[in-house]
């Protein structure tokens, strides 16, 4: 495996949407709490398991983007892959003998790996169209590319109690506590922008029963999904999140528990290669996630 750099003269990036260190920091306490809030990433991972078993095929060298559960590493080295794992945060990379990079400014030589898997973390990259681009690029051909991550649509209620928050301290405009979130439409499309082949994008609804408002931001918290976003994080205050909790306990079933959604995105997509079939046209499209990669035998 080979690295490289970024060219001097590579175009100019969006502005961030994200704070990079901030990201880092929420991943780098992730690490270290992970055994006790990984639930999401073991099930996205146990998900991702299931689709690369439909493949008919052998993969040699794979790359692991983001949360690296127990059940995928464990899953790649037991069909004897050599695996390199990557990650923004310090104490990831560290734990996995990784590399530290970001997801849009991924530092490997093109066509290093048949097989690339991001669990977890591109619901918060700043440039996703261009992260895209990367894994299609360091894939070989006829490489295969699966993703799974968090996307719109999500944790409605604490949007809510989020809203109510604000309500409480007057303010005219509402403050961005939750990050902006892609649909399944949209992360499809931008699979076929970034050159990948037969790409697919398909959702999972996932309903976690919470016993309040402080439960669920623990495990946002301990999963590295903390508010991120470039701008000041809003101050709530006391009042504000007195509020919070209250309009989030309104939403409790009869035994007190509060269920809170989770919209699970998962992508497939592989590199482009010769021998693949030719695209159907635009539109006509009838093929679910498990038929397109029981096709690449």
């Amino acid at each position: 495996m080979q690295m490289v750099q970024s060219p001097s003269n590579a175009p100019s990036r969006p502005p961030d949407i994200f704070d990079r260190r901030r990201r880092r920091l929420a991943r780098d306490r992730a690490a270290r709490n992970d055994a006790d809030h990984d639930f999401l990433h073991v099930h996205m991972a146990e998900e991702i398991i299931e689709r690369l078993q439909w493949v008919k095929r052998e993969f040699a060298n794979a790359l692991v983007i983001g949360s690296a559960a127990k059940p995928l590493m464990a899953h790649l080295t037991a069909a004897g892959m050599a695996v390199t794992y990557a990650d923004s945060s310090a104490e990831c990379t560290a734990r996995h003998n990784g590399v530290q990079c970001e997801e849009d400014m991924l530092p490997f030589e093109p066509q290093s790996f048949d097989l690339i898997i991001s669990n977890g973390v591109l619901d918060s990259v700043n440039d996703l169209p261009g992260a895209l681009i990367l894994m299609c690029r360091i894939l070989r051909p006829d490489g295969l590319m699966l993703a799974a991550f968090v996307g719109a649509g999500s944790l409605p209620r604490l949007k809510a109690a989020m809203i109510a928050a604000d309500g409480a301290k007057n303010n005219e405009t509402m403050a961005a506590h939750i990050h902006p979130q892609i649909d399944v439409r949209a992360a499809g499309d931008l699979l076929a922008r970034a050159g990948f082949t037969m790409p697919v994008a398909d959702g999972e609804r996932l309903t976690v029963r919470y016993a309040g408002l402080p439960p669920l931001v623990r495990d946002l918290r301990g999963m590295g999904a903390s508010n991120v976003l470039a701008s000041k994080p809003p101050y709530i205050g006391k009042q504000g999140l007195l509020a919070a909790a209250n309009h989030f306990a309104e939403s409790a079933d009869d035994d007190g528990k509060i269920g809170e959604i989770f919209e699970l995105i998962y992508l497939s997509g592989w590199a482009p290669d010769a021998s693949q079939p030719k695209p159907a046209r635009r539109g006509s499209g009838k093929t679910s996630l498990a038929a397109a990669l029981k096709s690449r035998k």
